[in-house]
């Protein structure tokens, strides 16, 4: 799963998956460690959530996410987020620039 992720960060193409019991529909911006947790940020933009609207900004646990799989859409890259700048993290692997 981190190959593809990186790969989806790297070719920016989105990327689908069930999380919490919901699929969601996902550019992943950011892949790396947060607090000990694998985890991405992304820009959710299509599924289903269980908090708050879509389109917008979300953390996922890896090990919350399965039937992960890319998709052949494309996204345009960095997108503008309301701070500014996305939070620290304890280690980055990828990062759409």
């Amino acid at each position: 799963m981190n190959l593809l992720i990186e790969q989806a960060i790297h070719e920016k193409k989105v990327i689908e998956f069930n999380y919490g019991g919901r699929l969601r529909v996902v550019e992943p911006h950011v892949f790396g460690v947060l607090d000990g947790q694998n985890q991405i940020l992304g820009y959710q933009i299509g599924g289903q959530s269980s908090q708050g609207n879509i389109p917008d900004w979300r953390r996922f646990d890896l090990n919350k996410m399965t039937g992960m799989k890319l998709t052949e859409t494309f996204f345009p890259g960095v997108r503008p987020c309301p701070s500014g700048r996305h939070s620290n993290w304890d280690r980055t692997f990828a990062l759409v620039k």
